[in-house]
């Protein structure tokens, strides 16, 4: 029997911090609801935007997987274990290994233009990695009417996340279908960035997020310019 629990844009958390706007899927910071506390070793999903100039204060973490999708606008990263330098464009993607510790910080990198980005933490297999990043850019072509896999726990051309864990983008054409094959005991969390989409066979526009599992395909059917992110998890 196929599960599918839709969540709808207006039921996710909404914070206007003045300088950044945070969309938190899963309980995070002063947002609680033992409802929606993570998806297997997907712990948090935030929808974040920064205004031009914006920066994230240096803030520590340890034992997590950072990930990070650059939605619009110069993605810029600062942290204490020599990470790559440079802005990331739209549609990149960086993996922090916060490991047994670091510190680190998320910036707008244009003074001019606002900033988007989704941010997911990952329960890592293993604890004590060694803190380190590494990123990767993507251009809107190679997600076009295909799911990339971007960030993934094999190896591969994907970013590596130290865990089972796939990270695909999508971005599809009107009436374009794809499908996602989805084995035993795994879930996958899947985000309508923008658009008009049916997942299997739900309706799901613009904000709104899923969580499946207990199905072998996950069809995609586009009903407009559609762009998505999906995260397929380990569920035991």
């Amino acid at each position: 029997m196929v599960t599918v629990k839709i969540r709808r844009d207006a039921e996710i958390s909404d914070v206007d911090g003045g300088w950044f706007r945070a969309r938190w899927h899963f309980s995070f910071d002063t947002y609680y609801d033992p409802e929606f506390m993570q998806l297997g070793t997907l712990r948090v999903f935030n929808d974040d935007r920064l205004v031009p100039g914006a920066i994230w204060p240096m803030h520590p973490h340890k034992d997590i997987e950072g990930l990070t999708y650059v939605v619009e606008g110069s993605f810029r990263h600062e942290d204490d274990v020599g990470g790559s330098p440079g802005p990331l464009p739209a549609g990149s993607v960086q993996r922090m290994t916060l490991g047994r510790g670091a510190w680190h910080s998320e910036q707008n990198a244009s003074e001019t233009e606002p900033m988007r980005f989704i941010q997911m933490w990952i329960l890592p297999a293993e604890l004590g990695l060694e803190p380190g990043v590494e990123q990767k850019v993507f251009t809107e072509q190679d997600r076009t009417d295909r799911l990339l896999m971007a960030i993934s726990g094999d190896d591969g051309e994907a970013v590596l996340v130290h865990q089972d864990t796939h990270v695909f983008v999508s971005r599809l054409n009107p009436g374009v279908e794809v499908a996602h094959d989805l084995g035993a005991s795994r879930g996958v969390y899947l985000y309508l960035i923008e658009g008009d989409a049916d997942v299997v066979g739900e309706h799901m526009a613009t904000g709104d997020a899923a969580e499946i599992w207990d199905v072998s395909s996950i069809p995609i059917h586009a009903n407009s310019s559609t762009e998505l992110i999906a995260v397929d998890v380990a569920l035991s």
